[in-house]
């Protein structure tokens, strides 16, 4: 069964059903995976605007890469030691991939 998490129907909503995703999710230690739920929680309550100028998430394009039927790919800090890759879906941010280093979500 597929969740979709948000506030209400007009707020943000995260898609963290990329089994990829999830497995490096699963695969951290408690206190990491805590810090990137703590991003998720703070991500449900802005706005796409805010997400696009918040300098904590410091929002960026990849510019090598297209994802899922040629969507622009992004990444965005979920913690002092992860980036995570994701892409825009009308009001859902939808995660692909986490990453320990800056330059490992580029490529």
């Amino acid at each position: 069964m597929k969740r979709i998490l948000a506030m209400n129907k007009n707020q943000m909503r995260l898609d963290l059903n990329n089994p990829v995703f999830q497995a490096q999710l699963f695969k951290l230690s408690k206190q990491d995976q805590l810090g990137i739920l703590g991003t998720l929680k703070k991500i449900l309550m802005l706005t796409w605007n805010q997400v696009y100028v918040d300098k904590g998430l410091n929002w960026e394009a990849i510019l090598s890469k297209t994802g899922p039927h040629g969507s622009r790919l992004h990444t965005i800090r979920v913690s002092k030691k992860f980036r995570a890759v994701v892409y825009r879906k009308e009001n859902q941010m939808r995660f692909l991939t986490l990453h320990p280093d800056h330059n490992s979500a580029y490529h």
